[in-house]
Parts: structure tokens; C-alpha cells; sequence
């Protein structure tokens, strides 16, 4: 069949021959078991660990089931609710969902789970079943304490997913669960308020992947380095989300690496979308869109705007090579003088004139810290035109039209020159102990010798001996 493409740079997923069921595993977490419990090699949590007396027997079988050759390790052992200290729930519940309302439950639970991870076999089916449950237990402890379930009656919670029904009149859109088309006309269908996952009604309960917005509010941190593959060996041949056996031997699962996190993927969960990469941003300036799995696209794109990209630390040299880059930043850092006449001007206040940066916070609060929707409008040229409106109307102010803001500026006391300055004018150097402004060549001149420090000096000293 003939797959159409999006209007969003990736194809349109590819349908493969059935197979079993997989147990859940989530990406973000597989890969670095030891970001979730938050605990020094040797520490354990102050919390009894409560075991079924079945659960030796379930170590067993599962460690001859690893054994036999003829069965293979998609079998997950299953770690009950009252293994972690919870009350149990004997009837059919979706995954994902614990029987228990209060916080205090769930953080022992939690404890709990932490400290059965420690005691596991490395690498075992064990090991990443508790992993799974720590994650259910978490997003629903955050769900809890946020009282999203409260505040969203309509909203069906799956994973950290908030799922909402959809009219039946839509665009053609893919589950991506089952891959399937999704008929609008004919079968329900669900989506993710938060990252847009899409699936069918019948889908719901068995979808696999934790919503990325739960790591972009818990972690909002890029992985900066370009194409960090690990290579299939290091995820035991099978795809980083689904655990499918991949190899590229295999013509019908053919392995896709995603270029964002370095892992491959099956193509169920990896549709050849593509996005731009911070990493390549960020160390070559390269903006072309490469390819990524569903859930790395989903992550990027609730990342753009988030401002958590500091330049100076990752790669400073950007700023020379980049000359709009740098005029960016001469402009933010001139716009945070500015605002020091703004907060003290009543009628800059009343006209609100920092709300013209609205749409970057970020930019009234520091200078130096950017996101990646601000990178792509440099390379655009669309951030540069913003900023210069917006630096102008602003000078303009407080130079020009308003009385207060100029009664504020400075006199050179070294030339003694009728013009006022301002600490964001061009040639003019600012003392760095008491910030008056002088004209930079004066400034030099004198061997960058302020008076008004000088005369503070003499008046100390004055004082002092005069207390003597």
C-alpha cells in the first residue's frame, strides 16, 4: 500500500506482519535504570520490603525460562501491588493503574520499588519490570499531587498520557500503537493533550510509551552530544522502546537509528519523522532536519521553546562565528539596562512596555540563556528584526519621550561634555564597582580610573581619620 506524507517531514508509519504482544519498557529510562531511584551505590531505603511468599517460585521459573532455549525473554515478571506495600486489586484494571489515594502510599511504594531494583539481577526480566512499575508508581504519584484528575474529569490517564476523545469529522491521522489507519468515520480515537500521541479507543490501555511530557517536566535537559550511537548490541538487538528483536539481517524489522538519542528502533516506533537537533546546533550550526523516532520528535518539539540552552557553557566559540548570534545577545544584555529605568519609571509601568517581550520571557529575565526556537529564529533572521523593533522602542523611550527615564542618565566627568549618557549607548565604558558611565575613549584615557570611586575613597579616608 501506498503510504501518504505528512505535512510535518516524516512518512507515514510502515505496516508490519503481527506480533506478539511486547511488554512495556519505556525509552527515556531503560537506558539509565539509575536515574530513577536517586540513591548512592550501597544505599538503601528506610523502608520494609513486603514480598509475596510466591515470589521466590517467580524468581525461579523465570530464571529456567531464561535457560531454555526455546523460549525467549519477552516474558515479563509480573510484580505485584503487594510486593510494594499496596493493597491489591484482583480485578482487570488498565496498565498504569494502582488502587491507592493517598501520597504516603505511594512514596513508600516508591521506596519500596527502589530498594527490590537494588536487590535484582542486573539486567534481568526482574529488574526492568520493577523499572516499568517505578515509573507507573511515579507518574502517579505526580498525578496525584498536581490533582489533574480532578481538575480534567474528561481526561482518560494513561502513562502519564491525558488522553482526549476526538470528533469523529478529522483528518486521517495513524495510531501509534497498532499503526493502523485511523477511521474517523468508524472508530474512536483518542490523543494526548500534552504530546499528541494518537491511538484508537481499542488501543488505549495498551500503549507502551510514557508520555514525553512527564520528562520534560522532570528533566528538561538535551542530550548534546551529535549521534551518540551505542550500537545494537548494547540494547540486546531488540528496539529501545517496544523491545521487538530487530537485526538488519531481518528485511521485515529493519533496525532505524534515531539521530537524537543514538538508539535503534523498530519501525513501528521510529516512522523516519525528522527534526532539527540541538546537538548539531549547537556545535556546527547545522539546521537541517534529520531523522528521529515518534517519541524524540515528540520530546523536541515540547522542548523549543523551553529557555534551557546556555551558550556560554556548551560552546562559546558560536558567538564569534555567528555574527547575528552575537548581536542577539548585545541586544538582550542592552534591553536588561534598560529595564533597570523601566521598574523605576511610572510611566513605562502603566503602558507595560516589558510585555512587548511576552512571548520570551526569558529574555526580560537574563541574557544568557536561550531555547532552541530562539536558535532557529537567528538562523531565520526573524529573531534579530524582533529584537531590533523592539530595542528601538525602547531607547526611544528613555532618551526621547519620557522625562524621568532621561533625568536618569550621566554626564562624562572626565570631559565634562553636555551629552547625557546611558549605560546601553555605543563607545561608552561603564566602572564596574559603581557603574557611572563615561565616554570609553575618556574612560581609557585616564587609565580607567573612575572619579566618583576615587571620591568615595578620599571621603572614607577623610572619615576614618577624622574618627582617629
Amino acid at each position: 500500500m501506498q503510504q501518504p506524507v505528512s505535512h510535518e517531514s516524516e512518512t507515514a508509519p510502515q505496516h508490519l506482519p503481527s506480533t506478539p504482544d511486547i511488554p512495556s519498557k519505556t525509552t527515556w529510562y531503560m537506558s539509565h535504570p539509575e536515574s530513577l531511584l536517586h540513591l548512592s551505590p550501597g544505599k538503601t531505603a528506610n523502608c520494609t520490603v513486603k514480598r509475596d511468599v510466591n515470589s521466590s517460585d517467580s524468581d525461579k521459573s523465570s530464571t529456567s525460562a531464561a535457560n531454555d532455549s526455546n523460549s525467549t525473554d519477552d516474558c515479563e515478571v509480573e510484580i505485584s501491588n503487594a510486593e510494594l506495600g499496596l493493597s491489591e486489586d484482583h480485578f482487570s484494571q488498565p496498565d498504569g493503574h494502582f488502587c491507592m489515594s493517598t501520597m504516603e502510599e505511594l512514596e513508600m511504594a516508591i521506596e519500596n520499588c527502589k530498594e527490590m531494583i537494588l536487590e535484582s539481577v542486573e539486567k534481568s526480566e526482574k529488574r526492568k519490570s520493577l523499572i516499568k512499575k517505578l515509573i507507573q508508581l511515579r507518574i502517579k504519584l505526580q498525578e496525584t499531587k498536581d490533582g489533574s484528575e480532578v481538575s480534567l474529569p474528561n481526561i482518560k490517564t494513561v502513562l502519564g498520557h491525558h488522553f482526549l476523545k476526538k470528533p469523529i469529522v478529522s483528518p486521517k491521522h495513524y495510531c501509534e500503537k497498532c499503526n493502523g489507519i485511523i477511521w474517523g468515520m468508524l472508530q474512536t480515537w483518542h490523543q494526548c493533550i500534552d504530546c499528541g500521541f494518537s491511538c484508537h479507543g481499542k488501543c488505549i490501555n495498551l500503549i507502551q510509551r510514557t508520555c514525553v511530557s512527564v520528562k520534560v517536566k522532570e528533566n528538561p535537559v538535551y542530550i548534546l552530544d551529535i549521534s551518540p550511537e551505542i550500537g545494537l548490541s548494547s540494547q540486546n538487538y531488540r528496539c529501545a522502546e517496544c523491545r521487538t528483536h530487530i537485526m538488519f539481517k531481518n528485511s521485515w524489522v529493519e533496525p532505524r537509528m534515531c539521530d537524537y538519542s543514538g538508539l535503534y528502533l523498530c519501525p513501528n516506533c521510529h516512522w523516519n519523522s525528522q527534526a532539527i537537533i540541538p546537538a548539531r546546533v549547537l556545535h556546527n550550526w547545522d539546521f537541517e532536519p534529520y531523522r528521529v523516532c515518534r517519541a524524540s520528535r515528540q520530546f523536541l518539539r515540547l522542548m523549543r521553546k523551553k529557555a534551557v540552552l546556555r551558550i556560554d557553557e556548551i560552546n562559546p566559540m558560536l558567538f564569534t562565528f555567528v555574527e547575528e548570534l552575537s548581536l542577539v545577545r548585545k541586544m538582550r544584555e542592552e534591553i536588561l539596562m534598560m529595564k533597570r529605568y523601566f521598574l523605576a519609571c511610572k510611566h513605562a509601568l502603566k503602558n507595560k512596555l516589558l510585555m512587548m517581550l511576552s512571548e520570551r520571557q526569558h529574555f526580560v529575565d537574563n541574557a544568557d540563556v536561550y531555547s532552541m526556537q530562539d536558535l532557529i529564529d537567528v538562523e531565520s533572521g526573524i529573531l534579530v528584526e524582533y529584537l531590533t523593533r523592539i530595542h528601538t522602542h525602547f531607547k526611544r523611550h528613555i532618551k526621547q519621550d519620557c522625562e524621568v527615564c532621561r533625568g536618569q542618565g550621566f554626564i562624562c566627568e572626565i570631559c565634562k561634555c553636555d551629552a547625557i549618557l546611558f549605560p546601553f549607548d555605543n563607545c561608552v565604558a561603564i566602572c564596574d564597582k559603581c557603574s557611572c558611565v563615561f565616554h570609553a575613549d575618556c574612560y581609557n584615557r585616564k587609565e580607567k580610573n573612575c572619579f566618583r570611586c576615587s571620591r568615595k575613597e578620599q571621603r572614607a579616608k577623610r572619615s576614618l581619620s577624622e574618627d582617629l
